[in-house]
Parts: structure tokens; C-alpha cells; sequence
């Protein structure tokens, strides 16, 4: 239950309390040891006072003191006792019994006693065994003092705690403003005001790292979220085109009667459409699983130098056909899933060609160095920018406008898969272009 209670106070009434309750305990350890050596310091003070009244009165009385004489230094003795009222004065026989007593009560009264500071001693320090003096100094207006003290000491640990239990509050509520600055952004938060930030250079230290962790979320938030949307938009753009072609073609064939033949010519056009639709609906599921970390991959050792052969003895003919000469070069190892890897290849290999032009080259290299697989794809062919290397692989993305091919067969996924793949491999893939060539470059764990 104690726990579900504290659970329930907000963070500002736990400083409060935190601080007040610290306020109180050093208050209350310093009333008590100011206490304590006040006490000492009174003490002190009775057992000087008393000492050195002892000494007056051996002197008053003399060493030679008896039953007997004590009359005729009763004058005297009383004079003194006059002058320090606080004072009481017991004188004592050899055999204990009282000779002489300043105050009508007992000075062994309890109340008294309690009230009193008493110094016994031989009035002759050489005759131990002789008379005995016993001064009691009255120590009330001491106590007294004490006592106050001692409720000034709780009133100022009461008054302290309750004052810094406010000021912590405000202060904590003020050290905290950054925390409702937080909330009150995380609530206007919504797809339309992704920018929004918080200026984390006002806050205190501690609280910096939040701030910019929750800045930093807020910024790859706006990144997704403008990948989103820019992602329905190129699926829409992309889709449009061949459906209006099925739609106009279906609404062109049965405008009128038709013979079989062109009915079958129909189906089969539309045939080819919906495949290539289909094609691009399993890419686009196919980069949601790479994205989500569900594309699986079943990896082996790889040479890759046969695998680079392979696909070079698949793509020989349709190179030959384009007039672009086909080459490999190295070897290396690395463990890898062979059917996605080899579709990677094949995706940058088919890119290659179709921009190569006729009596250009195209190089596969493996290579293995500094710990990593490296294969590189790289063709001859126009030089493409900097900044849009580094956007070839995003999806439905092409370097120039001018080679899009009108059809879903390349409609700009084939890049991003081969980005995916490798990325599932736990390896990178750049792209590099100057002085007529173009490199993709992967790199692989070894």
C-alpha cells in the first residue's frame, strides 16, 4: 500500500518532500550538536565558577576550621554568600555530619538536585579526611536557556523544512518545465507538424540527452513519414498507368462485337499487364518484409567467383545481343543466402546492360580485404551525379527521367531490393559513377 501511495505523489511533491525532509535532518543534527556544546560550554563555565569560589571560601574559613570556631567566621561567610545568591553552601564534619547549611531545604531535595551543580572537596586539600565543603551553584536560568533553545531549534527545523518543501516545489517545477514543454509538444504532435522541436540548449544537462533523443525520434518520425507518403504516392503513380491500359483496352474490346481471335489478342495483352502488376505488387511485398527484418535468409559458404560465372554465363547471350563485352575478374568467400544474393546480382547486372551502350564493357569482380566481401558491378555508360547516386536506391527512383521504360517491369524496385538484400546480410551497397563508368559496389561480412 506504501508503495502504490508513493507511486501516486507526482515527481515535484517527491523533490518537495525530498528536500524537506534533508532540510529537517540537517537542521535537527545541527540544533543537536549546538545543543550539546552549549550544554558543555555552561558546564564548563559552573565548574570554573565553582572552583573558584571554592578557593574564597578555604580562605574565608581557614585550615584551622572547627565545630567550635565556626561562629566567629560565620560573619564573613555569610557576606559572601550575600553577594552570590545562586550559590548554596554545605560545610561538613569529618564525621559527615552538617556543621553549617546556607538554605533552609535539604540540598540533597530531589527537585533541587536536579536544578543544582555541586563541587565536594577537603576544605584542607592536605587533610583529605578532614571537613568537607559542598558548593551547588543553581543552574535554572541555564536549563532555561536550554529549553528555549531547544524549542527554537525545533521551530526553526519546522519552519526551515516547510520553506525549502515551497521552494523545492517551485524549483523543481521550474527544473521540470522542460518535461511539460514535452508533453505539451508530444500532444500537438501529428502527421502535419512533424518539424516541431525542442531547443535542448536552455535545458539543464541531465535533461539534454532526452531532449535530444526525442528530437532525434521526431526527426527519423519525419523522414519515415515523408518516405510514406512519398512511397503511396509513387505506388499510385506507378499503378495508374497500367490499369487505365487495362481499363481503356477492356472498354475498347467491348465497345462492339468482336471476333474470337481479337478477344483472345485482348486477354493475352491484359495478361501481360496483370503479370507485370503482379511482378511489382510481390517486389513492393518484398521490401516490407526486408524492411521489418522478416526476409529470411538460409546462408552457406559461397564462392563467389563461381557465382559471378554463372550469372555471366546466363547474361552472355543478351550481352552479345547488345554488343557489350562481359567479363569477370577475382574471387573471394562469404557466407551467404545463394538465391537472394544471386537475385541481387542479377538486379544490377540487368541494370548494367541495359545502360551500357553497344561496344561498351561490363566488369563482375569479387575481391576479400580489411575483413569483407567486396563485389563490384561496373559498366561503362553516362556519367550520373553525385547526389543522385545516393538516391538510386530508393524505390521507384531513376537517375534520368528520360530512360523510364513506360512498363512495370523496371519501375524503379529493383535497386532498392538489391539494397535490401545485402542489408539483410548484414553488409552495405554504395554506387560510385566518374569518367564513364558506373561502380555498385557491395560489401559483405566475410
Amino acid at each position: 500500500m506504501l508503495v502504490l501511495s508513493l507511486e501516486r505523489i507526482s515527481l515535484t511533491r517527491r523533490l518537495a518532500l525530498l528536500f524537506a525532509a534533508s532540510t529537517a535532518l540537517v537542521s535537527l543534527v545541527a540544533g543537536l550538536l549546538f545543543n550539546q556544546a552549549s550544554e558543555r560550554h555552561f558546564r564548563e563555565l559552573d565548574e570554573q565558577l565553582l572552583a573558584s569560589k571554592l578557593e574564597v571560601h578555604r580562605q574565608l574559613l581557614g585550615p584551622e576550621l572547627s565545630a567550635e570556631n565556626l561562629n566567629s567566621r560565620l560573619p564573613a561567610l555569610q557576606e559572601e554568600l550575600r553577594r552570590h545568591p545562586e550559590l548554596q553552601l554545605q560545610i561538613l564534619g569529618a564525621e559527615g555530619l552538617p556543621w553549617f547549611n546556607s538554605q533552609a531545604q535539604p540540598a540533597g531535595h530531589e527537585h533541587e538536585m536536579a536544578q543544582l551543580r555541586t563541587l565536594q572537596a577537603p576544605l584542607d586539600p592536605d587533610r583529605p579526611n578532614g571537613p568537607q565543603l559542598r558548593l551547588s551553584l543553581d543552574i535554572r536560568h541555564h536549563q532555561h536557556f536550554l529549553a528555549q533553545m531547544q524549542r527554537l531549534i525545533w521551530l526553526t527545523m519546522g519552519l526551515a523544512a516547510l520553506a525549502t518543501a515551497l521552494l523545492g516545489g517551485w524549483l523543481a517545477r521550474q527544473g521540470l518545465q522542460p518535461l511539460q514543454q514535452l508533453t505539451q509538444l508530444s500532444q500537438r504532435i501529428s502527421a502535419g507538424s512533424l518539424d516541431q522541436r525542442l531547443d535542448s540548449a536552455s535545458v539543464p544537462s541531465e535533461m539534454r540527452p532526452m531532449l535530444e533523443a526525442f528530437n532525434a525520434m521526431l526527426a527519423r518520425l519525419e523522414d519515415a513519414f515523408a518516405r510514406l507518403s512519398g512511397f503511396s504516392a509513387d505506388i499510385a503513380h506507378e499503378l495508374r498507368t497500367p490499369l487505365s491500359n487495362l481499363i481503356t483496352q477492356t472498354q475498347v474490346t467491348l465497345s462492339q462485337p468482336r471476333s474470337s481471335e481479337v478477344y483472345f489478342e485482348a486477354l493475352h495483352d491484359n495478361l501481360e499487364e496483370l503479370q507485370q502488376l503482379s511482378q511489382m505488387v510481390n517486389d513492393m511485398l518484398f521490401l516490407a518484409k526486408a524492411e521489418h527484418g522478416l526476409l529470411p535468409t538460409r546462408c552457406e559458404p559461397l564462392q563467389l567467383g563461381q557465382e559471378l560465372n554463372l550469372l555471366a554465363e546466363y547474361y552472355t547471350p543478351l550481352a552479345e545481343d547488345r554488343q557489350v563485352h562481359l567479363s569477370v575478374l577475382g574471387e573471394a568467400t562469404a557466407s551467404a543466402d545463394r538465391g537472394l544474393l544471386r537475385r541481387a546480382l542479377s538486379n544490377l547486372i540487368d541494370n548494367a546492360l541495359r545502360f551500357t551502350p553497344p561496344g561498351g564493357e561490363l566488369r563482375l569482380t569479387a575481391s576479400s580485404r580489411e575483413g569483407l566481401c567486396h563485389l563490384e558491378v561496373a559498366n561503362q555508360g553516362a556519367t550520373i551525379a553525385a547526389e543522385q547516386c545516393q538516391r538510386l536506391f530508393d524505390r521507384f527512383y531513376r537517375a534520368d527521367p528520360a530512360r523510364r521504360e513506360g512498363n512495370a517491369e523496371h519501375a524503379g524496385l529493383g535497386l532498392a531490393i538489391t539494397r535490401s538484400i545485402v542489408r539483410a546480410h548484414g553488409g552495405e551497397i554504395r554506387c560510385e559513377s566518374a569518367n564513364g563508368w558506373t561502380r555498385f559496389i557491395l560489401e559483405l561480412p566475410a
